[in-house]
């Protein structure tokens, strides 16, 4: 194998791991962008089967276990809410190999305006536990 193979090798490498490894934060910034428009096949795109989703304040307030049920609180929130427009802040995302972890502060304005501090879980590139807590001081910065 001659050196030029060898650098255009490792460079391929390096291209195409930086791919692999844009998951999960990618995934929640899909995810936030759905529910605010409104898309309720989008917004469960990334679930698992299994998934929970703890709604924390407000009208929906409660915990949802499985597609059907999580795609019903969406259905009943994008109805009452969307369109919306979603600033994101403070996305950060811990991960190792059993999964990952995305934190961030999300304001959605429309009719009114909502600030959620979200918490998602992923398990091989599936959403398994997302929290919406709804936080009327929660800070934009």
């Amino acid at each position: 194998m001659n050196t030029r193979h060898t650098v255009f090798s490792g460079i391929l490498l390096l291209a195409f791991s930086g791919v692999a490894f844009a998951g999960a934060t990618d995934d929640a910034q899909r995810h936030f962008k759905a529910v605010a428009a409104g898309e309720v096949g989008g917004i469960m795109q990334g679930y698992a089967d299994n998934a929970h989703l703890a709604w924390v304040g407000g009208p929906l307030n409660g915990t949802y276990v499985g597609t059907d049920k999580i795609k019903e609180v969406w259905g009943k929130f994008t109805k009452a809410n969307a369109p919306l427009e979603a600033s994101v802040t403070r996305l950060e995302e811990s991960a190792n190999p059993a999964g990952a972890t995305v934190t961030a502060n999300v304001e959605f304005k429309g009719k009114s305006t909502i600030k959620v501090r979200y918490v998602l879980t992923y398990r091989d590139g599936k959403l398994v536990n997302e929290i919406w807590q709804i936080d009327p001081k929660l800070a934009s910065y």
